[in-house]
């Protein structure tokens, strides 16, 4: 008995042909939904590999319970992207190994290896920066000094958005946790990246209200270009 962490990767028909032979063996399918708003809906999941999955918030994957059903029977965990970014599904193996339980890994394509489709060098981005919600008594911007951190490097920064996070809603927390902070020109914006409507931008903070951009999305803080870096991006 086995309990498997899956990643869907980032289209929906991206989850590998190795993942649909594992999926037929088990008796349970989970699906963490919580650590990133998911471009389709959990039915269409179903429709793509055939079998009822359950979904998950994150109160249910981190007590860790589910995870005990494979001592009897084989059960799936579906993460969105690659199942190790989100530090949290670490603790899940960890649960595996105290108990006893085997466990297998399938990775798959996430933000971090698809914002490669911006121009930007990969080995040169630096720590990356979560934005969390804004609330009107709470207002973190420690994103802030990772990107002024990344700056002194030279190193470019990726900002990953809160799930629930509008882009406009983003865009104004970015605008105003930098305005007296970071003097930002030109970011750029993916949207769907790895999908079929995958867009990106590279804009003037300035220009960017307004613009539809659709969830998932990141925000890329460039630093120095290089010659090829700048001519891709102007491309866009």
């Amino acid at each position: 008995m086995t309990f498997y962490l899956i990643g869907l990767g980032l289209d929906l028909e991206s989850i590998s042909l190795e993942a649909l032979e594992v999926l037929k063996e088990c008796r349970k399918i989970y699906l963490e939904a919580y650590t990133v708003e998911l471009p389709y809906s959990h039915e269409e999941i179903e429709k793509t590999i055939g079998q009822k999955i359950i979904p998950m918030t994150r109160t249910m994957v981190e007590m860790e319970s589910f995870v005990s059903e494979a001592k009897n029977k084989n059960i799936a965990l579906l993460v969105y992207g690659s199942p190790l970014i989100a530090t949290t599904h670490i603790s899940l193996l960890m649960r595996c190994k105290k108990e006893n339980i085997n466990y297998r890994v399938l990775h798959n394509s996430s933000i971090f290896d698809a914002i490669a489709e911006t121009g930007l060098q990969i080995y040169k981005f630096g720590k990356t920066a979560s934005m969390p919600a804004w609330t009107e008594k709470y207002k973190p911007s420690s994103f802030i000094d990772i990107i002024k951190d990344n700056l002194k490097i030279k190193a470019h920064t990726l900002i990953l958005v809160d799930i629930g996070l509008s882009f406009g809603d983003a865009l104004k927390q970015l605008e105003e946790a930098t305005s007296n902070k970071l003097k930002l020109e030109k970011i750029v914006v993916c949207s769907r990246v790895g999908t079929e409507k995958s867009r990106i931008y590279y804009e003037n903070l300035n220009d960017l209200a307004g613009m539809e951009v659709y969830a998932p999305f990141c925000f890329i803080i460039p630093s120095n270009l290089h010659f090829l870096e700048q001519e891709f991006l102007e491309g866009l």
